[in-house]
């Protein structure tokens, strides 16, 4: 670590970067963002960390989830309400129906900026810059809008900044309390059998609370019933962000990216030698690998050395996304060589970005049935190879978008135009969502159970 420093990342090959036409801008631009207040603190940093490493010992659950792009038209208090309402829903039944802790983490309050297959875009044999995320450029395709400009960066910490302070006020201001389960529950989703569902797991929950107030136990006097905590994460993408951003620890030292409690490296990004990861090894936060079909024993086990060499527990969260068809091939040779290597990481599901298919009407999209294949495949192969699944991560929105086709309210291919919503990829909904968590709930109930008898 003497050799790193939160600006070595710029001797190194870097990908995925915008171009910026005007440098002496964007150094005045990463100026000012280093001296704004952090989003998140050091504290909140380690106790992530802890909480991840109760996931890794197969005690918790981790359940992240939210926009597959935060963009600035889309920002209102509304939409971070339902997410954060979707949210909890979901890790009640995972808690309640589960048996299982549950660590909540939102894909949220930063998750700005996008990798692209390409670097330009072509319509109508007009070819322009690829639209790289609200934190770089504009999604409207015209020249201007395709221009990166360092100014975003500002927008994007001060809508962060606002993110945070409401998501802090739902966990700890009354919306979190579970007293108020029924309340969580969104209009739409009331209106079919998965909200009756839901309701006959609410009704469990209020009469056991009755039960425990009966016995002295209240929300007054035991703030676990009324309070919560919803960390924060996005893709380390954009680095001149994130190195502003890094803060030093004043009462340790050490060097915490205070931009989201964790970060992560995507497929495009996660060479061992290149930039992403000599920045992610030198800050404290929970570190998220996406693992693909591409992704290697060797590479793996080289990515894990490299950011967490000291094998520390609750630093590493691997991010499988194999796809439907390619995960019990492709996830047990990765799985066996991190066990053989005595690695403490937590393995989680990203069913969505494997699974993603063109529509006949040209739509993109993704299909609830393959989402569901590969969250039960990755159980499976976990039960076979006698390791923990440790958590889910979804792109996903609380509101009620017609994005990816199926689930019980289906959503077909003839009727995605209707509320297609997405700035990037298609997202579940909050009824697509909640309904994951139920199927989910009880192979992890049946996970934890392995783990106990072990």
């Amino acid at each position: 670590m003497k050799s790193w420093n939160k600006s070595s990342w710029r001797n190194f090959n870097i990908k995925q970067q915008p171009t910026y036409p005007d440098m002496s801008e964007l150094k005045k631009t990463e100026e000012e963002i280093s001296k704004l207040p952090p989003l998140v603190f050091a504290g909140e940093v380690r106790k992530l960390k802890n909480e991840f490493a109760k996931v890794c010992e197969g005690k918790a659950f981790l359940l992240q989830g939210g926009d597959c792009a935060e963009s600035f038209a889309e920002f209102n208090a509304d939409n971070i309400r339902d997410m954060f309402k979707v949210m909890m829903q979901m890790a009640v039944v995972l808690t309640f129906a589960g048996g299982c802790p549950v660590v909540k983490v939102g894909r949220l309050a930063g998750q700005f900026a996008k990798p692209r297959s390409s670097d330009f875009e072509e319509k109508n044999g007009k070819k322009l810059p690829s639209y790289r995320g609200d934190i770089v450029n504009g999604n409207e395709f015209n020249e201007k809008a395709r221009i990166p400009n360092p100014s975003r960066m500002i927008k994007a910490y001060n809508q962060a900044s606002s993110t945070m302070n409401l998501v802090r006020a739902f966990a700890r201001g009354g919306l979190a309390d579970l007293h108020k389960v029924n309340k969580w529950n969104l209009g739409f989703v009331k209106e079919n059998a998965l909200g009756e569902k839901y309701q006959e797991l609410a009704n469990k929950i209020t009469q056991t609370l009755e039960f425990m107030e009966a016995c002295g136990i209240t929300s007054q006097n035991t703030p676990m019933i009324n309070e919560t905590i919803l960390y924060t994460s996005h893709e380390a993408l954009l680095l001149n962000n994130e190195e502003a951003m890094t803060r030093e620890d004043s009462l340790s030292g050490d060097w915490v990216d205070c931009s989201a409690h964790m970060l992560w490296i995507g497929d495009r990004t996660r060479g061992v030698d290149d930039a992403h990861v000599e920045f992610l090894r030198g800050v404290i936060n929970p570190v998220g690998i996406k693992a693909g079909p591409s992704m290697s024993e060797v590479d793996l086990l080289a990515l894990i050395e490299k950011i967490n060499p000291q094998n520390e527990m609750g630093k590493i969260n691997i991010i499988v996304r194999m796809g439907a068809k390619k995960i019990k091939e492709e996830l047990p040779k990765l799985i066996r060589a991190v066990k053989k290597a005595g690695k403490n990481v937590i393995w989680s599901i990203d069913p969505m970005h494997g699974n993603t298919i063109k529509a006949s009407n040209n739509y993109k999209t993704r299909a609830f049935d393959e989402i569901l294949r590969e969250v039960r495949g990755f159980f499976k192969v976990h039960e076979e190879e006698g390791t923990f699944p440790g958590g889910v991560h979804l792109e996903m929105t609380g509101q009620d978008v017609t994005e990816c086709v199926g689930g019980s309210r289906e959503v077909t291919e003839e009727n995605l135009s209707s509320r297609y919503n997405t700035h990037c990829d298609p997202r579940l909904n909050a009824n697509q969502a909640l309904e994951l968590a139920f199927l989910i709930a009880q192979s992890l109930k049946e996970a934890r159970d392995r783990m106990k008898e072990r």
